[in-house]
């Protein structure tokens, strides 16, 4: 006090000399707030490079399969690092195998009777049907044609001999009724005339029938029925050529696809049943062992995507300025001093929140923070998760 009471007089003395006179009161408000401006000057100073707070995080990863069962063999234990595709445990496949054999041969069946009908008729059974169509054509011709000649001259020969024979049968029964009446002849032999006498009208009759019809020709209704026939041939030949519709062939090719998803569904399944890690990993919780029953779409690994760090941390309001995104920002961890890092800002929250108990003092908890993410970059193999770690900010604003 006594020295500042000394700097009052000299500052008064001194403005006396300028020709200015101030109360000591006022000078000694004035050289207070120097005083105050050039400590806080100091102590901004004296202030080092802003420091956040937080913790090395990964990417959870919890892993199941699609399809539920009995654990056969479990590969992994709690905090072993896994590589990508490592399997991690499998699943007794129960009757997925017959099932998936059962489907292939549904599969094959179908293909066939697509195949079958996309090929058509074979040559064989075209060249069955076409002779089918040539023999109707061959029938009508014939009607058409009607009887030759020669088959109605011998029809007229028959017919000269059936009344050749008739002629003869009359001879012998005038002869046979004259000795009849004159009681020289026996009754069976006068029957027997009549008979051959009857039978001769007969053959001749019928033979005067066949020569009449001969000449007349085919019945129109039989060369109808000859063409109808023909063309009924003529309709399985051309479709034979043709091949099976086109409806038919898409059903079969339906048949086909159907048959191949259900094949495709069953491989999945069994794909399935080895469940192996999605990424570099750290086995962070396994609780199986051979014989466990799973469920199907059931989280049952939990793993630690180690390959791909990040560090959550919450920047203070009065920092928010000096980081933004895609920026790097210098890390370190406790466990590795003198080793430096490199985090990028990937994420800042918008909205802001209290601290939270971990990262605060109880003087801080009003505060608010920001939650904010970097992305460790380079080489992380020597980072475990739930190191802490620091981040320097820069000390001023990026212009």
């Amino acid at each position: 006090m006594p020295c500042q009471v000394a700097l009052c007089d000299v500052a008064a003395r001194e403005m006396e000399g300028y020709g200015i006179v101030m109360p000591k009161i006022i000078v000694v408000v004035v050289i207070v707030a120097v005083l105050a401006t050039g400590w806080l000057y100091v102590q901004q100073s004296s202030r080092g490079q802003p420091v956040v707070s937080g913790f090395v995080e990964a990417d959870q990863v919890r892993v199941g399969s699609r399809v539920g069962g009995r654990v056969s063999v479990v590969h992994v234990e709690e905090g072993q690092r896994v590589a990508e595709g490592d399997r991690l445990f499998d699943i007794d496949p129960f009757d997925l195998r017959e099932r998936f054999a059962e489907a292939n041969s549904l599969l094959a069946s179908a293909k066939a009777d697509h195949h079958r009908l996309a090929s058509g008729l074979r040559t064989e059974e075209i060249t069955q049907v076409q002779a089918r169509r040539d023999q109707a054509a061959a029938s009508l011709s014939k009607m058409q044609a009607g009887p030759r000649p020669g088959e109605i001259k011998i029809a007229r020969e028959k017919l000269h001999m059936a009344e050749a024979n008739l002629e003869l049968g009359e001879s012998d029964y005038q002869r046979v009724e004259k000795l009849r009446e004159d009681e020289s002849a026996a009754q069976t032999e006068f029957d027997r005339a009549v008979r051959t006498l009857k039978r001769a009208r007969a053959e001749v009759a019928s033979a005067r029938e066949e020569v009449a019809l001969l000449e007349e020709g085919t019945r129109e209704e039989d060369i109808a029925l000859a063409r109808a026939t023909l063309a009924e041939a003529a309709a399985a030949l051309a479709l034979a050529e043709s091949g099976y519709r086109t409806e038919e062939i898409a059903h079969a090719e339906a048949q086909v696809a159907a048959a191949q998803a259900r094949v495709d569904a069953i491989e999945r399944q069994l794909a399935e049943l080895t469940v192996v890690s999605p990424c570099d990993c750290l086995v962070e919780a396994i609780e199986l062992r051979p014989g466990d029953l799973v469920a199907a779409n059931a989280p049952s690994v939990s793993l630690l995507e180690v390959g791909n760090l990040w560090v959550r941390t919450y920047v203070p309001q009065l920092y928010l300025g000096l980081v933004h995104l895609g920026d790097d920002l210098p890390l370190t961890v406790d466990t590795l001093p003198g080793e430096a890092f490199v985090g990028r800002v990937v994420f800042i929250a918008s909205d802001g929140e209290f601290t939270p108990r971990n990262l605060q003092t109880p003087e801080e908890r009003g505060k608010q923070v920001f939650r904010m993410k970097l992305d460790v970059q380079g080489e992380v193999q020597r980072l475990r998760v739930g190191m802490s770690a620091d981040v320097l900010l820069p000390r001023k604003p990026r212009p």
